[in-house]
């Protein structure tokens, strides 16, 4: 019997030794990020989280909402998270997602960015809970920011590219154990930005 060939994976592939990236700048039309951008902002339960450095507390500098099936409990920066439930305008995107990016999401994880002070660090998503070689499915909607990947390896050299409207991220096989990546801050006056990462969060017994 001949296997049935694995669909295409939106996106052109871009170099990174040892994993999976792929970009599709135009994955959703204008008007459509235009209405999913104005609907999430107001749908999402947008929190303040905090953490803990040197003795400070301190604002994560951008607001967050863990969102995902009842048992997709995940644990970021040492804080456990229970799932918000699915806003209707993210069921569908989900349905979308699942089809074109040939895998499965039981949530995601959405962040805004409210303007060019908001920022993510240097991290990796390579939480238990992800698996060993997650799928992690990136969607900007908003002002463009830049994004960074750099190898874990002690390298100081980074690679950079523009994450836009409508755009979507892929990155798969060793890309989290290889790489980390970072949205860093802006003096430039930027507007807001919402970034949805799709995950596979593995059940816990």
């Amino acid at each position: 019997m001949i296997p049935e060939p694995r669909p295409a994976l939106p996106g052109a592939a871009l170099p990174l030794p040892g994993a999976l990236l792929r970009l599709a700048p135009d994955f959703l039309a204008a008007s459509e990020a235009d209405a999913l951008l104005g609907e999430l902002m107001t749908a999402i339960a947008w929190e303040q989280h905090h953490v803990r450095l040197f003795g400070r507390t301190l604002p994560v500098p951008r607001l967050s909402c863990w969102i995902g099936d009842a048992e997709a409990a995940y644990t970021y920066s040492r804080m456990r998270f229970a799932p918000r439930p699915w806003p209707a305008a993210l069921l569908a995107l989900r349905a979308r997602m699942q089809r074109d990016c040939a895998a499965r999401f039981n949530s995601v994880l959405a962040n805004l960015y409210r303007d060019g002070r908001d920022g993510m660090g240097w991290h990796s998503d390579d939480e238990p809970e992800l698996g060993a070689a997650p799928l992690i499915a990136s969607l900007s909607l908003g002002a463009s920011r830049r994004f960074l990947l750099r190898a874990r390896s002690g390298a100081t050299h980074s690679t950079a590219f523009a994450l836009t409207h409508g755009s979507l991220l892929l990155m798969g096989g060793a890309c989290q154990h290889l790489y980390r990546h970072a949205v860093p801050r802006t003096r430039a006056a930027v507007a807001a930005r919402i970034n949805l990462t799709f995950r596979w969060v593995q059940p816990r017994d």
